[in-house]
């Protein structure tokens, strides 16, 4: 049966926040035939989010040495099972519907390698704000996802903590890119320029706003580091494109 592993790294969780990406990952309704799993790594070792969550064979859970957001998404990679790979930051909520959308698009379309959703804000006060630089939906040629990127500032036209992505692909990668923040710029900016994608205009995440998160902090603006995150994104991009120059025929 096909299985589509929805991945999350986790470092003391916040209970409601985690609660409330559980609720949102079991309500979930897929397609016929399909399963999903939710596979959460623990930055550390402490267990702490098997302390909040109940027990329930949706959920695979694991522990392992610090090393920060990237390596502990790739370890859950590892362990994940899935033909399909959707990432879920534990603070964040899927929308109801979007596991539907993403596995109809990529089930559908061999052509189409990955997708990617709309997204609100929720912020402190729960209320939402959107985006409105959002491009139509439906199907991304290879690059337009990296020129938008790189003409504007190294900002993207869709966000990547939405992406789903065909396993081979993430694997080929590298998976999530081992820099100190941005590790999903590092995935997606790289996919997106030798394979095709797809936007969805409906929500498909409640992207949470609060102090907590790690692009809350002055340090994931450090001009310095920020620059040197980017130039390695853009490298590694124009690798792939000179190295699989066939990738998407």
């Amino acid at each position: 049966m096909p299985l589509l592993s929805i991945i999350t790294p986790s470092h003391n969780p916040v209970r409601e926040h985690l609660l409330a990406a559980y609720e949102s990952v079991r309500s979930q309704r897929l397609p016929e035939g399909w399963e999903v799993e939710w596979v959460i790594q623990e930055d550390g070792a402490t267990g702490a989010a098997l302390e909040i969550l109940p027990r329930d064979p949706l959920i695979r859970f694991e522990t392992g040495r610090r090393g920060g957001v990237a390596l502990t998404r790739n370890l859950a990679l590892a362990r994940s099972r899935g033909e399909l790979v959707k990432n879920l930051d534990d603070d964040d909520v899927l929308m109801p519907g979007v596991l539907t959308r993403d596995i109809g698009v990529l089930a559908a379309d061999p052509l189409v390698r990955w997708t990617t959703s709309r997204v609100l804000d929720l912020l402190p006060d729960g209320s939402t704000a959107g985006f409105d630089g959002d491009p139509p939906g439906g199907r991304l040629e290879p690059g337009f996802v990296y020129d938008h990127w790189r003409a504007n500032g190294y900002r993207l036209p869709v966000h990547p903590t939405t992406i789903c992505i065909r396993r081979d692909l993430a694997v080929a990668l590298g998976g999530w890119m081992g820099i100190p923040g941005s590790d999903d710029t590092g995935l997606l900016v790289p996919a997106s320029v030798i394979s095709h994608g797809w936007f969805h205009p409906e929500v498909g995440l409640l992207y949470r706003k609060w102090p907590g998160q790690e692009t809350a902090s002055p340090a994931h603006y450090a001009a310095l580091e920020w620059d040197l995150r980017m130039r390695l994104v853009e490298e590694r991009a124009q690798a792939v494109r000179t190295l699989w120059p066939h990738a998407t025929t």
